[in-house]
C-alpha cells in the first residue's frame, strides 16, 4: 500500500470536493486550490439540480450512471444535512401517454424500482397536482439536495477534518506531490477529447404551488424537471427547472428560447407557474467525454477526474471512491480508468 502523501486537487466544484474529502477521510495531506473567490458560480455544480436520482437516469444514461450512481443518497447523506428522500415522480400529459411507457420500460431494470400510480396516488404524494395527470411512475428510493447548500457543508467537513481549501490560487506552481485535477471542462487542455455540453436553468418562486420532491414531466421536444429548494422546514415556494441540454460550448447567459421552453413545460406542470417570480437564470458547460462517462486519467503524478456530464452530485462520490483506492494502490484499475492501456500505467 503507499504510504500517505500530501495531495493536492485543483478545482473546486463538486469532483475536487468529494475527491478531497475522500482521501482526506483516508488520513491523506490535501489542499484545495481554486482560482475562485470561493464557492460560486465559477464552478457548473451552482447550476446542478440537485437530484440524487440513479434509477431514472436509467432512461437514458448507460448502466455504470445507475449502478454507481446509487452510492450517492448515502454518501451525501452521511456527510450533509438536507438530503431528502422522498422519492421522485415521473408524469406525462395524456397525449404524451406512450412517452410514460418508454420511460418505464427503460428504467425497470431492477424490480420495485418504480410504482405506477393512477390520480389518486398521484394527488396522495402531491396534492397540488390533484386533478391534473392520471398517470405518473413513482421512484420512492430516490432523493434530492440543494447543490449550493450542500457544497457549503461539505467545505464545512473538509476543513474539519483539517484539510486547506485556498481560493483565489492559480494551479501554475504546485507543490511537490500528486496533484488530482478535477478542473472541469477547463481542463481540455490536457483532455483533448473533453467537450462542454450546455445547460440552462431558471429559479423560480411560486407560492401558490407547493411541490414537495422532484418531478419531471416528459415531453418528446421540451422535458422538464423541477426540483424544490426552499430552506429546511420553511416554505417560500422556490423551484429550480431544468432540462436543457445543448450540444454546444457558449457560455452566455440562459436564451430566450430556453427561458420560454422552460417556462412552458412549468406552466404545463401547473398553470400557477404562469405567475411565478423569476429569482435567477443560469447557463454552463458540463464536461463529457465522447460516450457521457466519468473518466480517471494518469499523467504522471497528475491523476485527472472528469467527464462527470449531467451528473455531477450522482457520480461524483463514486469518482471520488475510486480515485482515492487508486492513490493506496497504484496498481489498482477502477472500471472508469482510462481505457487506453498507457493511461492504466503506474505513475
Amino acid at each position: 500500500m503507499a504510504e500517505r502523501q500530501v495531495i493536492t486537487v485543483v478545482g473546486g466544484g463538486v469532483a475536487g470536493l468529494c475527491a478531497a474529502v475522500a482521501l482526506r477521510e483516508r488520513g491523506h495531506p490535501v489542499t484545495v486550490v481554486e482560482r475562485g473567490l470561493g464557492p460560486g458560480r465559477q464552478s457548473c455544480s451552482w447550476y446542478a439540480g440537485g437530484m440524487l436520482a440513479p434509477w431514472c437516469e436509467g432512461e437514458t444514461a448507460e448502466e455504470p450512471v445507475v449502478r454507481l450512481g446509487q452510492e450517492a443518497i448515502g454518501w451525501w447523506a452521511d456527510r450533509v444535512p438536507g438530503v431528502e428522500r422522498r422519492g421522485s415522480l415521473v408524469l406525462a400529459a395524456a397525449r404524451d401517454g406512450p412517452e410514460l411507457d418508454r420511460f418505464a420500460r427503460r428504467t425497470a431494470a431492477q424490480p420495485g424500482v418504480h410504482h405506477l400510480l393512477n390520480d389518486g396516488g398521484i394527488a396522495a404524494l402531491e396534492p397540488a397536482l390533484a386533478g391534473r395527470f392520471t398517470r405518473a411512475l413513482y421512484f420512492p428510493q430516490e432523493a434530492h439536495l440543494d447543490p449550493r447548500a450542500a457544497m457549503a457543508a461539505l467545505s464545512r467537513r473538509f476543513c474539519g477534518l483539517g484539510g486547506i481549501i485556498r481560493y483565489r490560487t492559480e494551479a501554475d506552481h504546485l507543490p511537490r506531490g500528486l496533484v488530482v485535477d478535477a478542473r472541469g471542462f477547463a481542463a481540455r487542455d490536457a483532455l483533448t477529447d473533453l467537450r462542454g455540453v450546455r445547460g440552462e436553468m431558471l429559479m423560480i418562486r411560486a407560492r401558490d404551488v407547493r411541490i414537495t420532491r422532484p418531478l419531471r414531466l416528459l415531453h418528446p421536444r421540451h422535458p422538464l424537471y423541477l426540483v424544490p429548494r426552499d430552506p429546511p422546514n420553511q416554505f417560500e415556494g422556490l423551484y429550480m427547472l431544468g432540462a436543457t441540454q445543448i450540444e454546444s460550448e457558449d457560455r452566455g447567459g440562459v436564451t430566450a428560447r430556453g427561458v420560454v421552453d422552460l417556462l412552458n413545460a412549468a406552466y404545463a406542470l401547473h398553470p400557477a407557474f404562469a405567475e411565478a417570480e423569476i429569482v435567477e437564470t443560469g447557463a454552463d458547460l458540463r464536461p463529457a467525454f465522447p460516450d457521457n462517462l466519468p473518466r480517471l486519467r494518469r499523467r504522471g503524478r497528475r491523476l485527472y477526474v472528469n467527464g462527470l456530464f449531467r451528473h455531477g452530485f450522482l457520480l461524483a462520490p463514486a469518482c471520488a471512491r475510486m480515485l482515492a483506492e487508486v492513490v493506496a494502490d497504484p496498481s489498482f484499475i477502477p472500471e472508469i480508468m482510462d481505457e487506453d492501456h498507457r493511461e492504466r500505467s503506474p505513475a
